[in-house]
């Protein structure tokens, strides 16, 4: 079991009850990421599932929680051939933190009948870049648990450059050796810095609803994430992301509303 299997693993108490433990190695200045709370939430709605697989994921972020002790609570509403409904909250001393509706199936691995091309073509992962080291008391732990080398022109605002434009781009791997699986890319589809930094904003930025799909099981090997937003008003901003594997082929969709960042 790696780190990320440990830390995201859900024990089952009942048909309806999965304990967690919710991990510190995954905060960005304090809270936890939104994309570890999803993996943990689908371990426990795929365990229950009679589907292998979670193909569609809806979040209302409520609340942060804390590390430590929580539990999800499973209410399943539909149970298919080909697909499973769930609805899936995490609590933690009887609050509700997401809210959480899931579609379980069980992808194959045949061929796309037909597929678009990443809307921005990435360097080399050679002429790409890291962020440099966060400073242990920003409490930056989400950066140790994986790898992701930039496209430098999305990362511009590093050096009071930003683009204009709401953009993020990045390769992707888990530091700890470990393929890329559907809970990874659940990380993965809230990993990029919010892309409202490359137009000029700063701060913490965070997510009201996330909803992404799985689309395809990705091939071993780093992982390509494009982020862009399409609007960014009235102190929110919207943000889509698409992860494509080693092989070129689009394994997970992403948009997400969120609240501008402060600072």
């Amino acid at each position: 079991m790696t780190k990320f299997d440990e830390a995201t693993q859900a024990i089952r108490v009942d048909e309806t009850t999965y304990d967690v433990c919710l991990d510190p190695g995954y905060s960005i200045g304090g809270p936890l990421n939104g994309g570890y709370l999803m993996a943990v939430v689908l371990r426990a709605v795929v365990d229950a599932s009679p589907h292998d697989h979670p193909v569609s994921t809806a979040v209302q972020f409520l609340r942060a929680p804390v590390p430590g002790p929580a539990r999800v609570r499973l209410e399943r509403l539909k149970a298919g051939r080909t697909a499973a409904m769930t609805r899936a909250t995490l609590i933690q001393d009887d609050t509700a933190y997401l809210d959480t509706l899931v579609t379980t199936a069980t992808l194959g691995d045949t061929a796309s009948q037909w597929a678009a091309q990443p809307l921005v073509a990435m360097p080399p992962i050679e002429d790409c870049v890291a962020l440099p080291e966060p400073k242990p008391e920003s409490n930056m732990t989400l950066n140790a648990q994986m790898e992701m080398r930039f496209d430098p022109p999305s990362i511009g605002w590093l050096t009071g450059e930003p683009s204009g434009r709401p953009e993020s781009r990045a390769y992707f791997r888990m530091a700890e050796p470990q393929e890329p699986d559907p809970f990874v890319l659940a990380l993965a589809v809230d990993a990029l810095p919010p892309v409202v930094f490359s137009a000029g904003s700063r701060g913490w930025a965070p997510t009201v609803e996330l909803t992404w799909h799985l689309r395809a099981l990705p091939a071993p090997g780093w992982l390509t994430v494009i982020g862009q937003g399409r609007l960014i008003r009235d102190g929110w901003f919207d943000e889509d992301v698409e992860v494509w594997d080693s092989e070129g082929n689009l394994v997970a969709q992403s948009r997400q509303l969120a609240r501008l960042g402060r600072g």
